[in-house]
């Protein structure tokens, strides 16, 4: 039972469940509306591919960044000996195959319903080029920035992934995986300030090139980025200007945080914004149906 929570540890459960609610959200905003038991099928399916898929991911980071993390979190499963570096990968494996499945299937249901697959399927590949590429090949996670961007897109595109689960094309979920996309961004260059002493020698970092001060500011500047992209849809439709006012919590937090990042409080920072993409996305759920 040990060496199996430790394995999804390795997952990153919090992430995955992030990512797991922002699939029916996708398909939810894509369609403005509501999910037929149908769709409803095609959209569990999917979550199921999204949760492999991410939690492969995080466990591939885990494996590569072994030696970063007996210094900077020596809690986790493999610095730790939990489990061991063959046990994750041989778990990596597994989970990927149940993510391509899971994938494959969605793209037939939406063949044999007549309606377009190949978003689907196109959104899946570009995400799992991001995906290898920031561990593997070119091993963006090292090159900083690029690696950042690289994360954030595949964060953002799973909203735009839960819409192509059902043919859903609404100019509203661009936005909100913008929202997503700006936030994220903002959030891995924090990170990257809070593990600058840590990354030193693995990796070279933003913060590294720019320093830590110059890195909070543009962070901040990527915040109101995705405020702009959060005010758009009640500005420019489909919501009435004044349901703004359900995105107060969401606004509030992500406009307080020049304090944090002026002061350094990088983990303060960081846990906010996820905290803020929650409530941002609350936001535009509890919009939509009033």
């Amino acid at each position: 039972m040990a060496k199996v929570n430790a394995l999804i540890r390795l997952m990153r459960p919090k992430n995955v469940v992030l990512a797991a609610i922002t699939v029916p959200l996708g398909a939810l905003f894509g369609l403005e509306g509501s999910l037929n038991s149908q769709q409803g099928l095609m959209v569990t399916i999917q979550i199921l591919a999204v949760l492999t898929f991410m939690g492969a991911g995080n466990a591939m980071n885990d494996i590569k960044d072994a030696v970063i993390d007996a210094q900077a979190h020596p809690q986790r499963p493999i610095p730790s000996g939990q489990v061991t570096s063959e046990e994750a990968r041989n778990f990596v494996i597994v989970l990927w195959a149940l993510s391509i499945s899971f994938m494959s299937y969605g793209v037939w249901q939406l063949a044999s319903e007549g309606m377009q697959w190949w978003p689907l399927l196109s959104i899946y590949i570009v995400a799992a080029v991001l995906m290898v590429t920031y561990d593997l090949g070119p091993e963006t996670k090292s090159k900083g920035l690029i690696g950042n961007i690289s994360i954030s897109l595949m964060v953002a595109a799973v909203i735009l992934y839960g819409a192509s689960s059902v043919d859903a094309n609404s100019q509203l979920v661009f936005w909100i995986a913008g929202v997503v996309f700006f936030t994220n961004l903002a959030r891995e260059i924090i990170k990257d300030c809070q593990d600058i002493l840590a990354d030193e020698g693995e990796r070279s970092t933003l913060p590294m090139k720019i320093g830590v001060e110059q890195a909070r500011m543009l962070a901040y500047t990527l915040i109101i980025g995705g405020l702009v992209c959060l005010y758009v849809p009640y500005w420019k439709g489909p919501f009435e200007f004044g349901q703004l006012l359900l995105q107060a919590p969401a606004i509030l937090v992500l406009i307080t945080l020049n304090g944090p990042l002026f002061n350094g409080e990088d983990v303060t920072a960081s846990s906010r914004i996820r905290a803020a993409m929650l409530l941002g996305l609350l936001g535009f759920i509890v919009t939509m149906y009033l």
